[in-house]
């Protein structure tokens, strides 16, 4: 490193630069290579011609005419008025037209200037400058290195968000059809969760209609390492390829086509679909002609490749035959995975939370976080993560907000729908064990017949396992069997007749 500047633009001297063999003149690679020209006739930031000056150490010190600070060194003069210019200062525009900020120009001046109920910060990148542009009727302000390099218009597959947000340049306002009054659309950032103020600007989701993110999180991570404008890419790779009229080559079945059924109801407790494990019945599904094997429409377009809100690697989706933990839910399970290195296996049903969580049950948006307090929905002690209200005294386990709102049982010709938030002074009674149920417990119900269980009574902890599957687990081998006998069957831990619809059996 070399103490003096270059004697052209002031800034210091980085080897290798140009000197003079007979004098002290030293200038850097760029200013030796295309100097500074001595007059600029038409400049950006004056209306008179400037040229260019070499100020002395001893020579009285003058301020830039822009940024307002000290010029040491180099100079751009206009004789006439006076006035003086930084080098990198006078190639600046006094006024421009900013594509975030489209309504009125922006003008080019120093933030201390600035009065104090001015933004002084840039509303892009939010970082404090010296000289900003400035519209004092909107209170917009950005920097000069982001109004040289806006942002994109699309981003795609950022840590922020599964699917493509596009940028907007003031906050989208609705009328109510209801109350007639007029709203907003998007109130907190989907990363932060903060408030999204109409002056910062922001992305938004045109999947999901109520996801938006302020500029500065589409750009950097929750730990703070920012992106440099790049946007994190994952490789789009389809999950399926189209052969032939409602016909797919799927990757997890790649031996024989899968068809598609649209209108058809299959209920069959031992036909469930090979990625949730969850039965069929509800929507569109995908089923192999040859063998059994069937794909729910919404588990056959599952994204191969994925980056999830709680973790910044990326990961693989796997159609696992065997099972494991999932690393969140810490439930037992079989069905695809998604995997990446050095992390524990997610099962796709905590693979297909998003947030915002929106749950009819509570007023605000839940997040992913980690917690520690009671699930809403089974009432048992969450310790990790959760989806949870910002004011922390809401929380759903990921089992709970993964489980399915409608669902067949075998003994009732409708499907039951999952039911939380009733008057605790209703009595209701579990068709499956007969016991009462905590009607501040989630459990499922038909409408039609008035039949009650436990959500625990219909799906156990092993509904998630194929039923007929061989596993081995912990050095015993083990059959995935259905509860579906006239008795049902003595477990030989608890002692206790299994209520479950799924149970595990020597094999």
């Amino acid at each position: 490193m070399i103490d003096s500047p270059c004697n052209l633009c002031g800034h210091k001297l980085i080897a290798p630069f140009y000197s003079c063999p007979t004098c002290e003149f030293k200038v850097d690679l760029t200013c030796g290579m295309k100097p500074s020209p001595p007059t600029i006739e038409r400049p950006m930031c004056h209306e008179h011609p400037l040229v260019f000056l070499k100020i002395r150490e001893d020579e009285a010190k003058v301020s830039c005419e822009l940024c307002k600070k000290s010029i040491e060194g180099p100079s751009y003069a206009c004789l006439g008025c006076y006035v003086y210019f930084h080098v990198n200062c006078v190639h600046l525009s006094t006024e421009v037209h900013h594509p975030c900020h489209s309504s009125h120009p922006l003008k080019l001046i120093a933030s201390y200037t600035l009065t104090d109920d001015a933004e002084k910060s840039c509303l892009i990148c939010e970082q404090p400058k010296g000289v900003v542009y400035h519209c004092s009727t909107c209170n917009f302000t950005t920097c000069v290195s982001c109004t040289k390099n806006p942002p994109p218009l699309v981003i795609e597959h950022t840590k922020t968000h599964e699917h493509p947000l596009t940028r907007f340049s003031k906050r989208f306002s609705y009328t109510c059809d209801v109350c007639g009054h007029s709203g907003a659309s998007y109130s907190n950032c989907g990363v932060c969760h903060q408030y999204i103020s109409q002056y910062k600007r922001a992305y938004s989701c045109s999947v999901c209609p109520n996801y938006a993110v302020h500029f500065s999180c589409a750009f950097s991570g929750w730990d703070g390492i920012e992106y440099e404008g790049k946007p994190e890419i994952i490789e789009d790779i389809a999950p399926y390829k189209v052969v032939g009229d409602n016909l797919i080559c799927h990757f997890s079945h790649d031996k024989h086509p899968l068809k598609i059924h649209t209108g058809d109801i299959i209920h069959d407790e031992h036909k469930r679909c090979a990625a949730c494990i969850n039965p069929l019945g509800f929507g569109s599904i995908y089923v192999c002609e040859e063998c059994c094997f069937f794909l729910h429409g919404k588990c056959a377009n599952l994204p191969i490749k994925k980056i999830f809100v709680f973790d910044f690697l990326k990961y693989t989706l796997k159609a696992v035959r065997g099972v494991s933990y999932c690393n969140f839910c810490k439930t037992l399970s079989g069905g695809f995975k998604y995997i990446a290195q050095g992390r524990g296996d997610i099962n796709v049903h905590c693979g297909s939370l998003s947030e915002p969580f929106v749950y009819n049950g509570h007023i605000h948006p839940l997040y992913l976080k980690l917690v520690q307090g009671f699930c809403g929905g089974c009432n048992i002690k969450v310790e990790g993560y959760a989806m949870c209200c910002d004011n922390y005294d809401f929380c759903l386990c990921l089992y709970c907000a993964s489980l399915p709102e409608m669902i067949w049982q075998k003994n009732d010709e409708h499907p039951l729908t999952l039911c939380s938030g009733v008057k605790e002074s209703s009595k209701y009674w579990c068709d499956h064990c007969e016991g009462e149920i905590n009607p501040n417990v989630w459990f499922y119900t038909c409408f039609d017949c008035g039949v009650t269980i436990h959500a625990h009574c219909i799906l156990g902890d092993f509904s998630r396992l194929m039923p007929g599957h061989i596993i081995y687990f912990m050095g015993i081998i083990l059959e995935v069997v259905l509860n579906n006998h006239n008795t049902r069957l003595l477990c030989s831990q608890c002692h206790s007749r299994c209520k479950a619809s799924v149970i595990l059996k020597d094999y």
